[in-house]
């Protein structure tokens, strides 16, 4: 006689020898094959490895003895080569423990530096905790916002970019509902502008909001490279026409003026990727420099950090739109955020993954779906990856036509 058990086949024998006993190894050899890792069970951080993505990205894989591996993206824009360094030097701390232990290793990583916060570390501990939660959700195999609390909605809402009116009806057929763009410029805002200036960026912008109609949601970011005196000027021009948000009207550091910014004009003010961790948060919800704040998952902190940053803002009645203007695996993290905040706006994607992930993102009338897989829910392509290793990309250098000096870009 033979019993058949899934991946196995118990002879008379066998049984005979070790009873109920081999039955029940049997099936716990077999169990545990497909089982998520269970609490008991030792699993310790063995290696992270980095890897440079096209365009301008840096890719994190945390690896583990028992061959479970996290996702994460630490990347400051244009010192990729800085941020993978500064992963090495956390390495040491994270080989051989538990990677489990989210929470207290993002308070290790960001404490025991002494030297606190700064864009490189804390984006380097942003992409490994966004990789640990990955590795914890499918340790225990759920998604990682059911680690959060569960579902907070059925499915989220994404932005495309887009500079011009034919972008726009582009990304309208490709199902996007929401969008960001930047304003009209021929020539790098001065100090103070000209009212032509001022009235040709609203002059396009009115031609935006003429081609999708009122029913469409459209944000304009300022990229903090507009003075204080021409923001002003230029919300007002932009008001009849009631963008989403105002994204960094000034440069995101100077919360006050900001702050008279936002006081002066009934338009949403968005801040918040060139700002890190819930101290710096804290300062721009008391100063009520924005009702619209956008921590970016690969700098504020990860989605540690970033969890507890929305849970600051619902205390003042301000909404949660994550910044990402990086890849997949960040999309990923702020998707999974998304789901489990009850004050979440939308979010910013550029990249759905066709091209890096097995499965990419899909956008239906304006929505992803909620990712129904374990951790962060997504798998690399490598194949497909293959020929987009590798870059050199640097930031923009931006100068005045007219006398050679410095602007923002």
């Amino acid at each position: 006689m033979k019993i058949r058990r899934s991946g196995g086949t118990l002879t008379r024998r066998a049984l005979a020898a070790g009873g109920l006993g081999a039955i029940t190894a049997l099936s716990a050899q077999e169990t545990r094959k497909d089982a998520p890792i269970s609490p008991k069970d030792k699993l310790k951080v063995t290696r992270l490895e980095t890897f440079l993505v096209k365009p301008r990205w840096l890719f994190l894989k945390i690896h583990t003895n028992a061959g479970v591996t996290g996702l994460g993206e630490p990347i400051t824009e244009g010192r990729a080569l800085t941020c993978a360094e500064a992963v090495k030097e956390v390495e040491p701390y994270l080989v051989g423990k538990d990677p489990r232990q989210v929470a207290h290793h993002w308070q290790a990583i960001y404490r025991h530096a002494f030297y606190r916060g700064g864009p490189i570390l804390t984006s380097v501990l942003s992409g490994i905790d966004q990789a640990l939660w990955d590795i914890k959700g499918k340790a225990l195999g759920v998604p990682v916002y059911e680690l959060l609390g569960g579902p907070t909605r059925t499915r989220v809402r994404v932005y495309a970019h887009a500079r011009s009116a034919d972008q726009i009806q582009q990304r309208l057929k490709e199902g996007f509902t929401a969008f960001k763009t930047g304003p009209a410029k021929r020539r790098p805002s001065r100090y103070v502008e000209t009212p032509a200036e001022v009235q040709y960026a609203a002059e396009k912008f009115a031609e935006f909001r003429k081609t999708v109609g009122n029913d469409i949601d459209i944000g304009i970011d300022f990229h903090g490279a507009i003075s204080p005196a021409t923001a002003k000027l230029l919300i007002k021009a932009l008001e009849p026409y009631q963008p989403m948000f105002i994204e960094e009207p000034c440069q995101a550091q100077n919360h006050d003026v900001m702050a008279e910014i936002a006081r002066g004009t009934h338009l949403p003010i968005a801040t918040g990727e060139r700002v890190f961790t819930k101290w710096g948060f804290r300062e721009v919800l008391e100063k009520g420099a924005a009702t619209i704040l956008q921590p970016d998952l690969c700098h504020a902190g990860g989605i540690t950090e970033c969890r507890l940053i929305a849970g600051m803002a619902e205390a003042y009645y301000a909404s949660i739109a994550p910044h990402n203007p990086l890849g997949p695996i960040s999309l990923a993290a702020g998707v999974q955020l998304a789901a489990s905040i009850p004050n979440f706006l939308c979010q910013e994607q550029v990249s759905l993954g066709e091209g890096y992930l097995k499965q990419p993102f899909k956008v239906r009338e304006g929505y992803l779906e909620l990712p129904t897989g374990p951790g962060l829910g997504i798998e690399l392509d490598e194949n497909a990856m293959a020929d987009k290793l590798g870059h050199d990309w640097r930031n923009p250098e931006s100068y005045d036509a007219d006398d050679g000096s410095v602007v923002d870009w």
